[in-house]
């Protein structure tokens, strides 16, 4: 019986030149490795699944990477066929030490990879140690870590990670040269799916991916994780129905029929679309996500109209909807819905809070306010004082 590497394991990027939405850090790094400016102490921060871990490995067997032919140096760009590379990527290379500080976050764990590291490389060109999470680590252990962090031998590389820098000491902080890793665009992550999924010959549809990417939160193991999940709900294809389905999301029919009662005013096809929503058993939550990703775009459209994408599908459904009501209205129904998300756990259900939510919107309207194109946004609109009321 077989074993199939996950998706996220599987398409690990094996290089700099693989790396995914993080082209600063790769950038600066390969530059570093060039000309070998080489610092001694490494903080990658941001939130999970970015690559700082994928950047420590690359890292490591930059360091150590001799060549195809046994003869190389250190260099932007590993051969991946080396004893180095290969060990690294194996996880089995004895001068690449990974600790996570989590669960190995006394002053008893650092003590021992501090002995370790009065030992030159047994057999790599450096000894790198990575700690992963390393804001977790005890106040007696920073401290323990200090001096040697300060001052470590001319054959050792220390390469921290964490997704919280504000915990981490600032002692430690000034030791290290800081690179963040930035959450990625959905946009990125959707043509990283799209290229996967082509390498595996898996069928998707383009409306599902985007849900998946979306839903990832700028994380690409997120991503990959969940598209994983998507491959077996799907029974080896990926489907937008699905993909609704397996998250618990909404899609935009309901939420364009829901934004349009709102623009007319029709508190009847406002509760009639959120019993429909009850009825199919669709995410409250869901529901005002969406609707505030839909205020969200039309309200960039009204200000910049060439920010739509073209290759977008939904893009005629939103040209024909950024006209319907004027920004300052639109950035109210944003506003409401955005806070209506907190208030869900707060409803006796989240249904009748969803409902509450949808008719607060409709309240708070102008009174007697009718839907009308905004101006275009190269042409200041002035709007005349009002006149002074007259003195009887």
């Amino acid at each position: 019986m077989s074993n199939t590497l996950v998706l996220a394991r599987k398409y690990r990027p094996p290089n700099f030149e693989q790396m995914v939405g993080q082209e600063h850090v790769v950038k600066a790094l390969t530059n570093a490795l060039a000309s070998q400016r080489l610092h001694h102490a490494y903080l990658f921060t941001g939130t999970r699944g970015v690559g700082k871990t994928t950047v420590a490995r690359i890292l490591a067997k930059s360091l150590n990477c001799i060549g195809p032919d046994g003869n190389g140096g250190i260099t932007p760009r590993p051969c991946g066929v080396c004893r180095a590379c290969t060990e690294i990527d194996a996880d089995r290379f004895i001068d690449y030490v990974e600790m996570d500080a989590a669960s190995n976050r006394g002053i008893d764990e650092i003590r021992d990879l501090l002995e370790r590291a009065a030992y030159k490389p047994a057999v790599g060109r450096f000894k790198v140690f990575m700690i992963d999470e390393v804001h977790q680590l005890t106040k007696d252990s920073f401290n323990a870590l200090l001096k040697t962090l300060e001052e470590p031998p001319e054959y050792l590389k220390f390469v921290l990670a964490t997704t919280d820098p504000d915990k981490v000491l600032p002692t430690v902080l000034s030791r290290c040269l800081q690179f963040n890793l930035r959450p990625m665009a959905p946009e990125t992550i959707q043509a990283h799916l799209q290229h996967v999924l082509a390498s595996e010959g898996i069928p998707a549809e383009a409306a599902a991916l985007r849900l998946l990417a979306r839903a990832a939160r700028g994380s690409m193991r997120d991503a990959l994780s969940l598209t994983d999940q998507a491959i077996a709900f799907g029974a080896g294809s990926i489907a937008e129905a699905g993909v609704q389905q397996m998250l618990g999301t909404v899609g935009r029919g309901p939420v364009y029929a829901l934004f349009d009662a709102l623009a007319a005013g029709d508190g009847a096809g406002v509760v009639a679309t959120a019993d429909r929503l009850r009825a199919e058993g669709q995410s409250a939550e869901g529901a005002l996500e969406e609707m505030c990703t839909l205020l969200q775009q039309l309200a960039v459209l009204q200000v910049v109209p060439d920010a739509l994408d073209v290759d977008d599908p939904e893009s005629p459904a939103l040209a024909q909807r950024a006209g319907v009501l004027p920004p300052d209205e639109t950035q109210l129904l944003y506003s409401i819905a955005l806070h209506g998300r907190s208030e869900l756990a707060l409803a006796p259900d989240e249904y009748s809070g969803l409902v509450m939510v949808l008719l607060r919107m409709l309240a708070f309207r102008p009174a007697g306010a009718a839907p009308r194109a905004p101006a275009p946004p190269s042409v200041a609109r002035v709007v005349p004082p009002a006149p002074a009321p007259a003195v009887p």
